[in-house]
């Protein structure tokens, strides 16, 4: 063990990191954002569960490690040799856990309201670039371990429960809530210098704040429903089931439209049918109702309107998504939308937009049909 430590002083590694020191953390925390990229998946697969708990695990761990190194706890011991890398591997666990829940989300958020917290998340993953000069600075620590605390424990409790509601949400909160106080006040406890430099009462301020501005978000639909998230939506001209498949025939758009499938112009023709269909990804075993809710924009009230709203129930474990569609007959003219939201919580997967047009096109629409 003697010789193996030897040798990690002396290696091409630590003399590289001491070089570029002050790019250190840039470095880890793209690193974190890379190996998330490309090795997570389904977040009710094993091996992202797995990932996520040793990531929060690990860093709870290295959290308490960091904060006790001042005091000198770990002098004389193998941990010494190392404490000055506790801040990277801080990092690289906030950057990895961060850009784990970019990617999660980005497959539930619609360009909507929800985009609010995705942009926070966005932020957060950025902000971790410039945490190692203030990493030391305690308040913004526990801050920011609780955020992100908190939502490992909204993706986690409803895939292990396979329930999800309101009820799952502030449970998660409550969880997440306790173990970072326990956290604070053991390492407070433990830890002379913690003591001299944390105000508890600031500390628990900074604490009660996030946890109210989360709920807040939730209380007004603005936090994607993860572990939910919309697969595909788009418009169609027709929609026929055959056997386990859905036959979808609908107009794509221009292939430089990468973000969305469909056509937004919806040329209508009268007495024809107008179709949404949907994939909706859920863990495997969790069975949720959602609903289409179909809106049209009032020009003269400048509202959007809710004319119809048709449920169906999905249940988790298809990769694809679990699929459904709904339909309208004698659609007027204008702009259209169509929610696909949770039943129960009203809570947004995301927004399928398009515009009725009751005249004929310039040109024949390039129909396609593709079997989901």
């Amino acid at each position: 063990m003697k010789r193996t430590l030897v040798k990690f002083r002396n290696s091409k590694f630590r003399r590289f990191i001491r070089r570029h020191e002050k790019y250190a953390p840039i470095l880890f925390f793209i690193g974190g954002f890379i190996f998330d990229s490309l090795t997570l998946g389904r977040i009710d697969r094993m091996y992202d569960l797995v990932v996520l708990t040793s990531h929060m695990t690990l860093l709870t761990i290295t959290l308490y490690l960091f904060n006790l190194a001042d005091d000198g706890k770990w002098k004389n011991t193998f941990l010494e040799r190392y404490e000055e890398y506790f801040p990277l591997v801080i990092q690289f666990f906030f950057g990895g856990l961060s850009s784990a829940y970019v990617i999660y989300f980005s497959r539930s958020v619609s360009l909507s309201k929800t985009a609010a917290f995705f942009i926070i998340l966005v932020l957060l993953l950025l902000a971790n670039e410039f945490l190692k000069k203030r990493i030391s600075n305690k308040n913004l620590q526990f801050g920011t371990y609780y955020f992100i605390s908190f939502i490992f424990f909204v993706f986690m409790i409803p895939v292990i429960i396979k329930e999800m509601d309101t009820s799952i949400f502030i449970a998660s909160g409550i969880v997440s809530t306790v173990l970072t106080l326990t956290l604070i006040l053991t390492i407070y406890i433990s830890s002379p210098t913690t003591r001299a430099e944390v105000q508890l009462g600031k500390l628990f301020g900074i604490i009660a704040a996030i946890y109210i501005c989360i709920n807040t978000l939730y209380y007004f639909r603005m936090i994607p429903p993860v572990p939910l998230a919309l697969a595909e939506g788009m418009v169609a001209h027709n929609i026929t089931k055959q056997n386990s498949n859905y036959i979808v025939t609908y107009e794509a758009d221009a292939w430089y439209i990468f973000w969305r499938t469909h056509k937004v112009k919806f040329y209508h023709h009268v007495n024809e049918k107008v179709y949404v269909y949907s994939s909706i990804f859920a863990p495997t075993d969790l069975n949720k109702e959602v609903s289409h809710r179909w809106s049209y924009y009032n020009p003269e009230e400048e509202i959007w309107e809710v004319t119809d709203e048709m449920s169906y129930e999905i249940t988790g474990g298809r990769d694809e998504g679990y699929r459904g569609f709904t339909y309208k007959e004698n659609i007027i003219s204008g702009k259209w939308r169509v929610d696909v939201v949770t039943k129960e919580e009203s809570l947004l997967l995301g927004v399928i937009e398009f515009e009725i047009i009751s005249e004929a096109p310039k040109k024949p629409p390039k129909l396609v049909t593709k079997k989901f």
